[in-house]
C-alpha cells in the first residue's frame, strides 16, 4: 500500500474555547433604537442634499461605510434621477475629472450602462491622456478607481488604468498629506471595486474620521452598524464552532486542514448582510467539507480509495458507507448529512426539490478532484488549457455559488437555475479568478507538499517560460476574468439575486491570496482581518 503523505498544516489558533467567549453587547435594545435614531437623521441627510457632486459623495461615503444598504429606495431615486438628467456632457463635468469618474464609477456599479467615452474630453488629439490632469490627485484617484468597471474590448477604460495607476506611484513620494498618502497607498494594493466590503468599511471608518469635514452622524451610525452586526456574526461562529466540534471532524481527519474560522470569514466576505446569517452558515458548513475533501485527495488519499469515495459521492447511497476506508466514512456521512439537510429545508420552505442538483454538484467536484490525483499520481502535466478546464470546477467555485443561490433566493426559480446550470458566466468568471489567485498565492507551499501542478507550472512547461513570466501571463487572465464578470455579471445577469455573491466571490478571494496562502496557512494580514471583524469592535 502506498505511503500516506502529510500536508504538515498548523492547527487551528481559533479553538472552540476562544470562540465560545467571545460576547458583544451590541445587541442590546438600547443600541437597536440608537442606530434606527441614527438611520432617520441619514434619511434627512439625504433629502436635504440636493447638489449632484454632494449627492454622488455622500453615496460614495455611504457604500465605504458599508451603510448605504439601509437606504437602497433612496439611493436608487437619486441614481435614477442623475441617470435621466443626463448631464455627462455638461460643460463642467467635462472639465472635472475627479466629478466625472465618480459619477461613472458609482451608476456603473448600479448597472448604469455608462459609456466609456465619457473621459474622451480629458484625452489629446493622440488618444492619449492630457498630462495636464496629473497634477489633480483627486481627480486621478478618482479615475483610477473608476477604470476598474472596464469591461472586455473598453481601450480607453485600460489606458485609464494605466495612466492613473502610473501617476499615482509617481506622485506618492510626493504627497505631504498623510491620510491622502494612506488612501494612494490603500488604492495602489487593490482597488475599491474589488475589496471586501466589510474589511474596506473597519479601514475606512478611521479614515473618514480623519476629514475636517467628516458628518459625525454618518461616523456614529457606520460604527454602531459594525458593532451590531459583528455581534451577529459572533452568535453564527458560536453556533458553527458547536456543530464542528459536534461533528468529531476535528479529531477524526487529523491529516486535513481545520479552518473553521477562516471557512466563516470566507462566508462573511461572500455574504456579508446580517440578514443573511443562514446562507452564511450553510456556505460555512460546505466550506470546512470542501476543504477536507480537498486535502483528502490532494495529499492522504491513495487513487484507488480516492475512486472508491468517488464512486460513493456519484451513487450518492448511504450503502456506499460500506464500500470506503474507515477513515473517508465520517466524511461522506458529514457531506450526506448536510446535503439532504438543506435539500429538505427548500423543499419544507419553498416546495422545490434541489436533492439532485445539489449530488450533481457533489459529484462534478469529486470527478475533477479525482481527475487531478490521477494526474498527480501518473506523473502527468496537463496543458494550461487541460488544466484550467477542470481546475475551475475543482476550486469548488461552482459549489458555493450554487449553494449561495439555493439559499438566498426565495422563491427558487427554475428558469434561473436552468441559466446557472448551462455553466453561465455568473459561476465561471468567479471561479476562474478563485482558481488563479489560489494558485498564485499557494503555489509554491503546494508544490512542496506534493500537490498536482498547476496554473504557473502549466504555462511554465508549455510554453518554457520563467515563474515571473508565468506569474504575469496569470495576472493577465486574472485581469480579464474580471472585466468578464463586469459585463456579464455586474452588467447583464438576469440573475439578479446572485450578482452581488459572485462578485464578492472574487473579492474574497483576492484578499485571501492577496499576501500568499492565506487560508491553508493563514498569515499576518488574514489573522488580522478575522480579528478585526469578528473580535474587535468600534468604541461607540
Amino acid at each position: 500500500m502506498e505511503g500516506r503523505r502529510s500536508g504538515n498544516y498548523e492547527a487551528s489558533i481559533w479553538d472552540d474555547d476562544y470562540v465560545q467567549s467571545l460576547a458583544s453587547q451590541y445587541m442590546a435594545k438600547e443600541y437597536l433604537e440608537l442606530a434606527d435614531e441614527l438611520k432617520k437623521r441619514v434619511k434627512i441627510i439625504m433629502d436635504e442634499t440636493e447638489d449632484q457632486l454632494d449627492q454622488l459623495e455622500l453615496i460614495d461615503t455611504l457604500q465605504r461605510l458599508d451603510i448605504s444598504h439601509h437606504f437602497d429606495d433612496e439611493v436608487r431615486n437619486i441614481l435614477e434621477n442623475i441617470y435621466m438628467t443626463g448631464k455627462f456632457h455638461d460643460t463642467q463635468i467635462k472639465k472635472d475629472l475627479y466629478t466625472t469618474a465618480l459619477k461613472f464609477r458609482i451608476l456603473r456599479q448600479h448597472r448604469y450602462p455608462i459609456p466609456q467615452e465619457v473621459f474622451c474630453s480629458f484625452m489629446d488629439e493622440d488618444g492619449n491622456f492630457n498630462a495636464g490632469v496629473s497634477d489633480d490627485i483627486r481627480g486621478v484617484m478618482s479615475l483610477y478607481e473608476a477604470s476598474f468597471l472596464c469591461m472586455e474590448g473598453e481601450s480607453i477604460l485600460d489606458m485609464a488604468r494605466d495612466f492613473s495607476t502610473n501617476r499615482l506611484k509617481e506622485r506618492l513620494k510626493h504627497i505631504t498629506d498623510s491620510n491622502l498618502s494612506k488612501q494612494v497607498k490603500h488604492a495602489l494594493e487593490l482597488p475599491l471595486h474589488w475589496r471586501v466590503q466589510k474589511l474596506e468599511a473597519k479601514w475606512f471608518i478611521n479614515i473618514y474620521a480623519m476629514k475636517f469635514n467628516a458628518n459625525i452622524t454618518l461616523i456614529k451610525l457606520a460604527k454602531l452598524d459594525f458593532n451590531i452586526t459583528q455581534a451577529k456574526y459572533q452568535d453564527e461562529i458560536k453556533q458553527m464552532s458547536r456543530w464542528y466540534k459536534e461533528t468529531g471532524l476535528p479529531e477524526k481527519l487529523t491529516f486535513a486542514r481545520h479552518r473553521l474560522v477562516e471557512c466563516f470569514l470566507w462566508a462573511v466576505g461572500f455574504i456579508p448582510e446580517p440578514h443573511f446569517g443562514y446562507p452564511r452558515k450553510i456556505l460555512t458548513k460546505i466550506a470546512v467539507l470542501i476543504t477536507i475533501m480537498d486535502d483528502m485527495y490532494d495529499v492522504y488519499g491513495t487513487l484507488d480509495e480516492l475512486h472508491l469515495f468517488t464512486d460513493a459521492i456519484e451513487r450518492w447511497d448511504i450503502n456506499a458507507l460500506d464500500c470506503i476506508p474507515e477513515y473517508m466514512r465520517i466524511c461522506f456521512l458529514a457531506l450526506f448529512n448536510c446535503t439532504n439537510e438543506l435539500a429538505y429545508d427548500i423543499l419544507r420552505d419553498q416546495g422545490f426539490n434541489i436533492i439532485s442538483n445539489l449530488t450533481k454538484l457533489w459529484a462534478e467536484l469529486s470527478k475533477a478532484y479525482y481527475l487531478e490525483a490521477r494526474w498527480y499520481h501518473n506523473g502527468y502535466f496537463p496543458s494550461l488549457d487541460e488544466y484550467l478546464n477542470t481546475a475551475w470546477i475543482s476550486i469548488s467555485g461552482p459549489v458555493l455559488l450554487f449553494h449561495a443561490y439555493f439559499t438566498m433566493a426565495n422563491p427558487v426559480n427554475k428558469n434561473e437555475l436552468q441559466s446557472l446550470e448551462q455553466n453561465d458566466g455568473i459561476i465561471r468568471w468567479p471561479s476562474m479568478v478563485l482558481r488563479l489567485t489560489d494558485d498564485l498565492g499557494t503555489t509554491s507551499d503546494e508544490i512542496k507538499k506534493g500537490d498536482v501542478p498547476k496554473s504557473i507550472q502549466c504555462y511554465m512547461n508549455e510554453n518554457g517560460r520563467s515563474e515571473d513570466e508565468a506569474r504575469e501571463y496569470i495576472k493577465c487572465l486574472i485581469d480579464e476574468s474580471l472585466k468578464r464578470m463586469n459585463k456579464e455579471i455586474l452588467m447583464e445577469s438576469p440573475v439578479r439575486d446572485l450578482v452581488p455573491a459572485a462578485m464578492n466571490l472574487a473579492r474574497i478571494s483576492q484578499s485571501f491570496y492577496q499576501y500568499g496562502d492565506g487560508f491553508g496557512i493563514p498569515h499576518r494580514e488574514t489573522k488580522k482581518n478575522l480579528v478585526s471583524l469578528i473580535v474587535e469592535p468600534f468604541q461607540v
